[in-house]
């Protein structure tokens, strides 16, 4: 499926696997409507991808938390971005890696709020235009926490398990619709902010989850999430799981010393 000149939405988009779907959507030609919370960082994003590829891209700062703000958004959107064919539900995070039990109340707001409410949000705001247009796909960025649980990791576990009975639930609700509904649930991946995230800015902490081994990079789900979007009408990609070679569960991850690597 040719996506040039097609609107592609992107959620969280700037930093990680966000931002590298923006890249390797713009490679391809399409349009790029992107939001995150931090303005200054889209526009840095922004300037790369036209200075780059000559993209065409809007920005907006979003809080997808914040369903009022969700709605009025994709409301007010310029008449020449309101024809959304992708809406990549990307934002999302985790806080902490404490037993269940003495998880922050903040910190399961934070991550109920943003990784199912907020895609909740987005994705009633913006299926209805595919809907009514005739056209268009979802894609839900999961996760191998989505499949197993491990400890200290069950809130955003669970709710990254929402995030694939949504993206389920949704494709039955749209049964006999042209709309295609996926789910691109990664592994360990390098070179994001999101250990820094769980771990509230700790640099070194986050540093030793990827010390000896080679995790993904947002280039190869941002390559996935592209080869979903680019099937043949007729093919919806339900579910991809993606792992690096040294990964065999969510926990079980092969590490070696720097000499062997």
């Amino acid at each position: 499926m040719d996506l040039r000149d097609r609107i592609v939405f992107i959620t969280g988009a700037s930093s990680g696997i966000g931002a590298a779907c923006a890249e390797a959507f713009a490679r391809i030609g399409a349009r790029l409507l992107l939001c995150a919370r931090r303005l200054d960082r889209l526009e840095q994003l922004a300037e790369h991808l036209r200075r780059t590829y000559n993209a065409d891209v809007h920005i907006f700062a979003l809080d997808v938390r914040d369903a009022a703000a969700v709605q009025q958004a994709i409301d007010n959107l310029p008449e020449n971005w309101q024809a959304i064919e992708v809406l990549v539900n990307n934002a999302g995070l985790s806080r902490a890696l404490d037993p269940v039990y003495a998880n922050k109340i903040e910190d399961i707001d934070l991550m109920v709020d943003t990784n199912v409410k907020g895609l909740l949000y987005v994705t009633r705001a913006v299926v209805p235009g595919m809907l009514a247009r005739g056209r268009g796909h979802v894609i839900n960025i999961g996760s191998i926490a989505g499949h197993e649980v491990y400890p200290g990791g069950t809130v955003y576990c669970a709710t990254k398990h929402a995030v694939g009975a949504i993206t389920r639930g949704l494709k039955l609700d749209l049964h006999g619709t042209p709309i295609r509904v996926s789910t691109v649930d990664p592994g360990m991946v390098g070179e994001t902010e999101f250990s820094l995230v769980r771990f509230d800015g700790d640099a070194e902490r986050a540093a030793r989850v990827y010390e000896g081994t080679r995790p993904l990079t947002p280039a190869d789900v941002a390559e996935a999430v592209v080869w979903c979007a680019t099937r043949p009408p007729h093919v919806n990609i339900a579910e991809i799981i993606l792992m690096p070679t040294d990964q065999s569960s969510a926990t079980l991850i092969a590490r070696r010393t720097h000499e062997a690597s």
